[in-house]
C-alpha cells in the first residue's frame, strides 16, 4: 500500500528554532543527553545554554561537549535564570534534570524569570510544591511540560484515541505493569551515577515507585482517560538490600469504579523495560509493549484479534499521523518518541509567547496538572504501605 506523502493533521509549522536551556546533564549524566537529543531530533530547538553540573569545573568541560558558548555554560542555575531572561536572545524553555528534590527550586527560579518550563519526571517530591508551581503558573501563564516520554509514541497516542472512539466500549479494567532487573545488582551497582535515588530526603520517601511507577500510573491514565482516584500498596525489597523499595503490587480504582492492577518492580530477573498496558471494555480489550512500540493489538469479544502496526492508514488514526515519520516496515522507538514530545512542547511554547490559542485536542503532551497527578499517586502509595496495605485517596487536590 502506498504511504501518504504528508500525514494528516500535521502540527503547525515552526516560526523558529526555539532556543533551549539545560539544567543538570553533565558528566554524562543520563537523562539530560536524553532530554537533549529529543529536542534536536524534533527539529524544534536549538540548545543555547546550560548549567549542566554544579561543580564549576564539570560544568564547563561539560559545555564544551555540548558546543555551548561559554558565556553561556554556567555554574549555577540561579545565575542562568537571571542572565538569560535579561538577554534579548535568551533561551525560551529550560529543561530541568536535575534529581527529583531540586526540580521544585530550579523551576520555581526560571518560573519567576518568565522563562518556560520543561521538567523530567517526577514533578517534585510533595504535594506542598505541587501546588505552589500550580499557583506560579496560574499567576504567570507559562507553559509547563512534564516528560512522560511514553506518551509521545505514536502507538500510544494510536491506543488513546481507540479508547476515546469506543473501539473496545465502555472501559471495565485497566491493567499496567513495569519490570526491570537493576535492583538485583548490588546497590553500589545499580545506582553508581545516581545514588540520590535510594536517598528517602531526595526522592520523596519512595524510589521505584517515583522512578518507573510514576510512568505506569501516568500511562494507564493517559490512555484511559480516566483518573486514578484510590488505591492500595504494598512495597518490598526484593533485590539487593538498600533503603527504599524496589517492587510496589498496587490495586487500584479509577473514576466510575473501574478497577486496575498497577505492577512495578526493579527486581524482575531478565526485564529490561518492561512496561505493559492492557485496557478492556465491554466489547473488546487493547494491548500495547513497550517493547514492541510498533505495535497495537485489539482483541475484540468474540471475534479475530487485530494488530496495528505505525505507519499511514490501515487502522492508524488521522490524529496519530503526525508522529509518523517514515513508513511502516522501518521501525521508530523511544528515541522518536522524546522527538514528538519535545515537538508538541514547542508548538505550546511557540503559541503562548505568540499569544495563539491552539485547536482543542491538537496536542497531548503531559503538563503540570499531569506531574501533580503524579506526586498525589506516589505520595498515596507510600501511605497506603505505611498503614499496612490501606485505601487510600490518590486525586491531586488543588
Amino acid at each position: 500500500m502506498t504511504e501518504q506523502a504528508e500525514p494528516a493533521g500535521a502540527l503547525p509549522a515552526a516560526g523558529r528554532r526555539l532556543r533551549l536551556g539545560v539544567v543538570g546533564g553533565g558528566a554524562g549524566a543520563f537523562i539530560g543527553r536524553v532530554h537533549a537529543r529529543g529536542a534536536r531530533l524534533s527539529d524544534r530547538w536549538d540548545i543555547v545554554a546550560g548549567a549542566l553540573s554544579s561543580r564549576p569545573e564539570v560544568a564547563q568541560a561539560s559545555g564544551r561537549d555540548w558546543g555551548l558558548d561559554p558565556a553561556r555554560s554556567y555554574t549555577d542555575w540561579r545565575e542562568m535564570a537571571r542572565a538569560e531572561a535579561a538577554r534579548t536572545d535568551g533561551i525560551d524553555a529550560v529543561a530541568i534534570t536535575v534529581p527529583n528534590h531540586l526540580h521544585h527550586p530550579v523551576a520555581m527560579a526560571f518560573m519567576e524569570a518568565g522563562i518556560d518550563v520543561i521538567s523530567d519526571k517526577p514533578l517534585v517530591n510533595t504535594l506542598e510544591e505541587a501546588r505552589s508551581l500550580i499557583a506560579k503558573q496560574r499567576e504567570t501563564g507559562l507553559f509547563f511540560g512534564v516528560t512522560y516520554s511514553f506518551a509521545a509514541h505514536a502507538m500510544v497516542r494510536q491506543l488513546r484515541q481507540m479508547v476515546r472512539a469506543g473501539a473496545i466500549g465502555r472501559v471495565t479494567q485497566i491493567h499496567v505493569e513495569y519490570f526491570q532487573e537493576l535492583a538485583l545488582l548490588p546497590a553500589d551497582a545499580a545506582w553508581s551515577g545516581t545514588p540520590w535515588r535510594q536517598d528517602p530526603a531526595k526522592v520523596g520517601g519512595a524510589a521505584t515507585t517515583a522512578d518507573i511507577g510514576i510512568h505506569a500510573h501516568h500511562l494507564a491514565e493517559f490512555v484511559s482517560g480516566l483518573r486514578m482516584t484510590e488505591l492500595r500498596a504494598d512495597f518490598h525489597t526484593l533485590g539487593a538490600p538498600q533503603p527504599l523499595e524496589d517492587t510496589a503490587f498496587m490495586t487500584c480504582r479509577f473514576e466510575g469504579g473501574v478497577p486496575g492492577t498497577l505492577l512495578v518492580s526493579q527486581a524482575v530477573a531478565g526485564a529490561s523495560c518492561a512496561l505493559r498496558l492492557r485496557i478492556s471494555g465491554t466489547e473488546g480489550t487493547l494491548e500495547w509493549d513497550q517493547e514492541s512500540p510498533e505495535y497495537v493489538h485489539l482483541r475484540p469479544f468474540n471475534a479475530p484479534h487485530q494488530r496495528i502496526s505505525r505507519g499511514h492508514g490501515a487502522g492508524v488514526l488521522p490524529e496519530v499521523a503526525r508522529f509518523v515519520h517514515i513508513p511502516r516496515g522501518h521501525p521508530e522507538a523511544l528515541s522518536d518518541a522524546w522527538g514528538n514530545l519535545y515537538e508538541e512542547f514547542a508548538v505550546a511554547v511557540e503559541a503562548r509567547r505568540a499569544g495563539r490559542v491552539l485547536p482543542e485536542g491538537l496536542i497531548a503532551c503531559p503538563g503540570l496538572e499531569d506531574g501533580a497527578a503524579g506526586v498525589a499517586f506516589i505520595q498515596a502509595a507510600i501511605r497506603s504501605h505505611a498503614q499496612g496495605g490501606a485505601w487510600v485517596p490518590c486525586l491531586f487536590e488543588t
